[in-house]
């Protein structure tokens, strides 16, 4: 089966958590114990119900205000697919958490409360997918039951955010009209809004096709692991081990090997254990050259016919995820995939408005959830491409040097 990644986003009282445990409660995922503390965690509420949204509110903090602060991941299974869900936090002040959440995601699914309709943070979330380059996107029209089902109201909210997917280039947008409170459309149809031809969210997850979001057409490989056994049965043995991110690769395939830009062939290819003809994303592999050459962890084993960029200078995207202010100048690790190099932030060349996208200018330093575009000097050079034609070797992470915390989440341009 395969494994599909979504995360639910909104503004605050939206329903999100809610949501994910009416997902989980009514398709059997929750364990009896899981069931029972939950029923002793609500057993005081005054209309006797149970409150689902305590399945991935576990911060004390979270129970008490009734929010969602930090990302909960919770996994579960169906017969069709497995899923990985991130429940992101919905106040403005927690903008790291929701690029945290959604930075590997297949799926985004954007609660708007039909009350209230599209809102700023409805926008916002959608920038962020768009930022992101989330392909597909569920627009979930929340308590129906509190505008009695009306077909009218659902509509002017299609309508509405019709225009914010427009602007933003979102071209796989689907909508479903829902009740997590009270299980409308959520795992099966609902028999109250009639008027909805659709499939029900569950199933629409199962069925989203994802296969098509792996890029196939340029081979990218990164090495994570030299392997070098020097026993007597396998004295000359050298194999990179790392896992395909992108592409296909054959046996025979005429390969650069980057930064250092050295060409060689594939000899070897094995996969599971066991020697194969071709590999391709996202299979874990170890790859054997015809040449030996140097080769250590996070260099680059790409086909010479299809080269990604390679430099010591990069315009990227920052994401801030720190207390600590961002200050031009400053000194950190860039940790992109398997490759750690030192870097410094040469400059900051404006402010990127969550809420609208607008360029706005950098009064200050940089601080916490601001979003901006800078430039990075790297020590050595980075194998690369951008953010928007290959998201999964578009992407890093800056790490402060004496904390070894995460400071700021990359999206090379």
């Amino acid at each position: 089966m395969d494994l599909l990644r979504f995360i639910t986003a909104g503004s605050v009282d939206d329903g999100k958590s809610t949501l994910i445990g009416r997902l989980l409660y009514d398709s059997k995922n929750i364990l009896i114990d899981q069931l029972e503390a939950l029923e002793k965690s609500t057993k005081n509420r005054a209309d006797g119900s149970v409150d689902l949204a305590l399945l991935t509110d576990g911060l004390r903090a979270e129970r008490e205000q009734g929010i969602t602060i930090d990302v909960a991941y919770r996994y579960f299974t169906t017969p069709k697919r497995k899923f990985i869900i991130a429940d992101a936090p919905g106040h403005v002040q927690y903008t790291r958490n929701m690029i945290t959440g959604a930075s590997n995601a297949n799926l985004i699914i954007i609660l708007i409360d039909a009350r209230q309709g599209v809102v700023e943070q409805t926008r916002r979330h959608s920038i962020i997918a768009s930022l992101l380059k989330i392909k597909h996107v569920v627009v979930a029209v929340n308590k129906m039951d509190l505008v009695e089902y009306s077909q009218d109201v659902y509509n002017n909210i299609l309508i509405e955010y019709n225009e914010v997917a427009k602007q933003l280039g979102l071209n796989d947008v689907t909508y479903i009209p829902i009740s997590a409170l009270n299980g409308d459309n959520i795992v099966d149809k609902s028999e109250t809004i009639t008027w909805y031809e659709g499939k029900p969210l569950l199933e629409f997850l199962e069925t989203v096709e994802i296969d098509h979001d792996i890029n196939l057409t340029d081979p990218r490989f990164q090495v994570q692991l030299v392997i070098r056994p020097q026993t007597e049965d396998l004295h000359d043995y050298r194999g990179y081990a790392g896992t395909v991110t992108s592409g296909t690769y054959k046996v025979g395939d005429k390969v650069t090997v980057l930064p250092a830009g050295i060409e060689t062939t594939i000899s070897t290819l094995e996969a599971a254990g066991k020697s194969v003809d071709e590999v391709f994303a996202p299979q874990s592999v170890t790859i054997q050259l015809a040449d030996d050459i140097d080769i250590s962890r996070g260099d680059s084993i790409v086909k010479s016919d299809n080269l990604p960029q390679v430099s010591n200078e990069l315009d990227v995207i920052l994401c801030w995820m720190d207390d600590k202010a961002l200050i031009p100048g400053n000194k950190y690790y860039l940790q992109h995939g398997s490759r750690l190099v030192r870097s410094v932030v040469k400059q900051v060349e404006y402010k990127l408005d969550v809420n609208s996208l607008q360029q706005q200018p950098v009064e200050g330093n940089v601080k916490l959830n601001e979003v901006v575009k800078a430039v990075i000097k790297t020590a050595s050079p980075l194998v690369f491409d951008s953010y928007d034609k290959l998201s999964e070797n578009g992407s890093a992470v800056l790490i402060d040097e004496t904390s070894n915390s995460t400071v700021a989440a990359v999206l090379i341009k």
